[in-house]
């Protein structure tokens, strides 16, 4: 077994049975078909007693939650990272950089809350949130650009959280919005680093 269980392409238990599925739904059509292809199939797997993630998907990060790759299409170009997620652990309000995107729990809760761009003044947006949802293990959900602005959050305060995340393409940067006055927001840059097993 390899060193480092978490870099792109390293077999796990069902890795094939995974690439082959996620192959035929990313291959279904436009990205309507697509995403909603992959939902269906991301619930599938994640109840696949075959299918198994490596473990050091299940390991939290102390200080951040954890982005992991584990499969990257040469073919289809799509991305799949495990995100791991520790006890109070989250996001703030983040784009996608134009990607699509199914994420499915894997592991434990999530709280994904949705919001509505209502207005932008050059790097100030503002924003409202336009949903929210508890999702459990075994449930996916897409964004689909322009209606890609969100947070996840693991809120319960004992239990770690992983989730599975398949990118139109490698997701390396995204902008994320902090808080100012009111319902407005700073855009700032961010770049997207990925972990590596401990």
């Amino acid at each position: 077994m390899n060193a480092n269980p978490c870099c792109p392409d390293v077999p796990f238990p069902g890795h094939d049975k995974l690439v082959s599925a996620l192959d035929e739904a990313v291959a279904s059509g436009d990205e309507h078909a697509i995403t909603s292809a992959l939902r269906n199939t991301l619930c599938a797997l994640i109840r696949d007693p075959d299918v198994h993630l490596p473990d050091c998907v299940f390991e939290p990060i102390q200080d951040h939650y954890a982005r992991r790759e584990i499969y990257r299409s040469p073919r289809l170009g799509y991305s799949v990272v495990a995100m791991t997620w520790g006890p109070g652990q989250g996001t703030p309000i983040h784009d996608h950089s134009g990607l699509w995107c199914v994420e499915g729990v894997w592991d434990g809760q999530l709280e994904i809350t949705q919001y509505e761009l209502l207005e932008r003044d050059g790097e100030r947006f503002r924003f409202r949130a336009a949903g929210g949802m508890q999702a459990g293990t075994g449930s996916a959900g897409s964004l689909i650009p322009p209606h890609e602005y969100h947070t996840i959050c693991n809120a319960d305060p004992d239990a770690v959280a992983v989730s599975l995340h398949i990118y139109k393409a490698p997701m390396e940067c995204c902008s994320k919005f902090q808080p100012q006055a009111g319902e407005w927001f700073l855009r700032t840059d961010n770049a997207l680093a990925t972990d590596e097993a401990a």
